[in-house]
């Protein structure tokens, strides 16, 4: 599984060549481009965390936790604060 700070600048690196190749375009929107990367990177963290947080990696195998657990755990991250 790939780790979360290697995905996420793989997303930084796609949008910053993007940024690069539209930069010369008489019709690019930076702002547009500049939402979009900050959308998609806050859309990703989300389904990182997901992901974390609903998985089971090895260090936690001693410790496994109930479904009903995990949804417990999923309630408190997406409740609004």
């Amino acid at each position: 599984m790939r780790d979360r700070q290697r995905i996420l600048d793989n997303l930084e690196k796609l949008y910053r060549g993007e940024l690069d190749r539209s930069a010369g375009s008489a019709g690019a929107d930076g702002g547009r481009l500049d939402f979009e990367f900050q959308r998609d990177q806050l859309y990703l963290e989300i389904l990182l965390d997901l992901r974390d947080l609903l998985g089971e990696s090895p260090a936690d195998e001693k410790s496994t936790s109930s479904l009903l657990e995990k949804a417990q755990q999923l309630r408190n991250l997406t409740r609004l604060r």
